[in-house]
């Protein structure tokens, strides 16, 4: 996600690292790598024209500050800027009935499920529907997506018209007392007169609180010129951003709120229902500039493995008191939080690098067949795995001897660290302006 530009202002900015004083040619220099850069990324020419000119404004206006390198001073300032330009503070989903539209084929019917799993599991209550007629597949395809995450599907005869099933829809979820009525809209391959019109009167019959546009990100200035035309339509309240795991420049995630107005509420960063995460702009300004995203990284822990299991497990980790159960855990409960290399972009120093790392996921599936292929006994006390269970636990696995002995090294290799780690008396905390 963002990988070019994390790529292409991380290498500007690094350029700064020696210099000692902030001149005019220095700032003018570093902002026009970062101008090109942004309009690779397909950032709206008026949009990175307007930033350029803003960050300009305060590297050139502002002292340094005392306890901040020329360098870190000028990544603070684009930091800054960019969190505005993404839309400063998140904004939450109001509750009411939510109306999703946009065109065919940018993931709006599967977006609505996710976006109903995810206030699902804050507790919130959920109803969806469809008013999208023209396609039955794309109303099936919602009610099996609502049973799945436990979202009441709102289902009427057939035959009604979209502004009836709309009305029906609403007054059925009020009666029911539901805090959130997701609601499906027809898409078209392109925007005509009739799809507008249709949206139009759904829209003044139900009096959404929210009007969101589910955009394709990889389409990046189509999609925003789809949006300016659904804005000026029926007033859109806000974007939902799908495919941004594919989408290496996020052009359009930048240009939306300065190019339209409205906020982005969602970003969509994979397939599974589970890949739906909150737009945070600080927090995406953190990933583009290669600072990690610590907190969404703490919350999703917090999300998919039991505290008290994980603070016993590191507790045992920190200590270099670990078996090979416990380091079993260690893995499951990391793979349970999503693919590693989408876990990688959120630690700071390795947004940049990603595209430069690979994860070999087939390493760690040798590894758990390694480990589950010994006894509980030899899992809780490995020294006494003779040659003999070794051959035994190769066999299980799958491996080869020196498959079982790599494993072995490196879990002592492990064990050896850690107990490093906790003899020292303070590790260095890393020279940074921020608090993430």
């Amino acid at each position: 996600m963002l990988e070019l530009l994390t790529q292409k202002l991380s290498q500007s900015l690094g350029k700064l690292r020696n210099t000692r004083k902030l001149t005019e040619k220095v700032v003018n220099n570093t902002l026009r790598e970062i101008r090109l850069a942004l309009l690779e990324a397909d950032v709206d020419y008026q949009v990175a024209k307007d930033f350029i000119k803003s960050v300009r404004a305060r590297a050139l206006g502002e002292e340094v500050r005392k306890n901040l390198s020329p360098a870190d001073q000028i990544t603070m300032i684009v930091y800054e800027e960019l969190t505005e330009l993404l839309g400063g503070e998140r904004e939450d989903l109001k509750k009411g009935t939510v109306l999703f539209v946009g065109l065919q084929g940018t993931g709006k019917t599967t977006t609505i499920a996710k976006v109903a799993n995810l206030l699902n599991k804050k507790g919130s209550s959920v109803a969806v529907s469809s008013t999208d007629v023209r396609r039955p597949a794309a109303i099936l395809q919602l009610e099996r997506l609502a049973g799945q995450v436990g979202a009441e599907f709102l289902a009427f005869e057939e035959g009604l018209p979209p502004l009836e099933i709309a009305k029906r829809a609403v007054e059925r979820a009020r009666s029911s007392g539901f805090e959130y009525l997701l609601l499906d809209t027809a898409g078209r391959l392109h925007i005509d007169e009739e799809l507008m019109d249709e949206l139009r009167s759904i829209k003044e019959a139900v009096n959404p609180s929210e009007v969101i546009y589910v955009a394709d990100a990889m389409q990046g200035q189509t999609a925003l010129e789809v949006a300016r035309t659904f804005h000026e339509t029926i007033n859109l309240s806000g974007a939902v951003l799908t495919k941004m795991d594919g989408d290496a420049r996020g052009g359009l995630a930048l240009s939306v709120r300065s190019a339209i107005g409205i906020p982005i509420k969602f970003i969509g960063v994979g397939e599974k229902i589970e890949d739906l995460e909150p737009f945070y702009p600080d927090r995406i300004a953190q990933r583009i500039l290669g600072l990690g995203d610590l907190q969404s990284l703490v919350e999703k822990a917090r999300e998919t493995i039991p505290e008290d299991k994980a603070q016993h497990l590191s507790t045992k980790v920190m200590a270099g008191d670990f078996d090979l159960e416990d380091l079993r855990e260690m893995i499951l409960m990391i793979h349970s939080m999503g693919p590693l290399d989408k876990l990688l972009g959120m630690i700071p120093g390795i947004g940049a690098q990603i595209k430069n790392i690979k994860v070999d996921e087939e390493q760690f599936k040798k590894l758990l067949a390694v480990i589950n292929s010994m006894t509980p006994e030899e899992r809780k006390n490995p020294r006494i795995i003779n040659m003999s269970r070794k051959k035994r636990i190769a066999k299980g696995s799958g491996t080869t001897v020196s498959d079982v002995n790599r494993v072995l090294k490196r879990y002592e290799e492990m064990k050896k660290m850690m107990r490093k780690l906790k003899g020292m008396s303070g590790m260095p905390m890393p020279k940074f302006p921020f608090r993430i």
